[in-house]
């Protein structure tokens, strides 16, 4: 029997492995999309949110599976536990992958009133974050948890550094208000998967330790 959950605490982690790879690779798109202003691509990005909602299914229904017709161990019993909250995150983030590319389809018939810069430099902290924090679910490595959620500061900074820079615009040509709220709301969206990065990275701690001190973020 105990062989049998192994195999199945494997595929588990061959399930997360893949929806952290689609949520990944969505994010990536998204930004691709905004910055080459590839409206195709953006709408690809928005119709394969789908397949993210079904991974989430099936990963549910094996972690229901495992509680079910097994007998977890209380370091086990975490570990699905904290699998199940973790694509919820996951799932999350790829809602949010699709409404950058949403905007990003508005944003794909005129010229940007700056260069895009802090924006992508974002992405690609958000990705390392959420492939971070899913590296650190399989290898149950500590070090890695820690990584990911001091790497959310980093995150939060750039946030700013956005916000700081379209307001600057605003207040220089009010004509610049409409597409410097649309770039704003696409910094936030990446900041708030790095809030669900961190999350995941909080319930990694706890499949681990037992322990759980973050913030669930809506």
């Amino acid at each position: 029997m105990r062989n049998r959950f192994d195999i199945q605490l494997d595929q588990l982690n061959t399930e997360l492995i893949m929806m952290g790879s689609l949520i990944e690779a969505s994010i990536n798109k998204a930004i691709k999309a905004l910055i080459e202003q590839d409206k195709d691509l953006a709408k690809q990005v928005m119709q394969g949110d789908r397949e993210v909602d079904e991974k989430e299914k099936e990963i549910e229904s094996l972690c229901l599976k495992l509680l079910l017709q097994q007998q977890p161990v209380a370091k086990d019993l975490r570990l699905i536990s904290a699998a199940l909250k973790m694509i919820t995150d996951m799932e999350r983030i790829g809602d949010q992958a699709a409404d950058i590319s949403e905007i990003a389809v508005y944003l794909s018939e005129g010229p940007f009133i700056k260069k895009l810069e802090t924006i992508p430099q974002m992405a690609k902290e958000t990705i390392k974050m959420v492939s971070g924090s899913i590296d650190a679910f399989v290898r149950k490595d500590l070090d890695l948890v820690e990584s990911v959620i001091a790497a959310d500061d980093t995150v939060d900074d750039l946030f700013v550094v956005v916000k700081d820079d379209l307001f600057q615009m605003i207040r220089e040509n009010p004509d610049n208000g409409g597409q410097a709220m649309d770039l704003l709301m696409i910094a936030k969206y990446l900041e708030r998967i790095g809030d669900h990065a961190t999350n995941i990275a909080e319930w990694v701690k706890f499949s681990i330790t037992g322990k759980h001190v973050g913030a669930d973020y809506a």
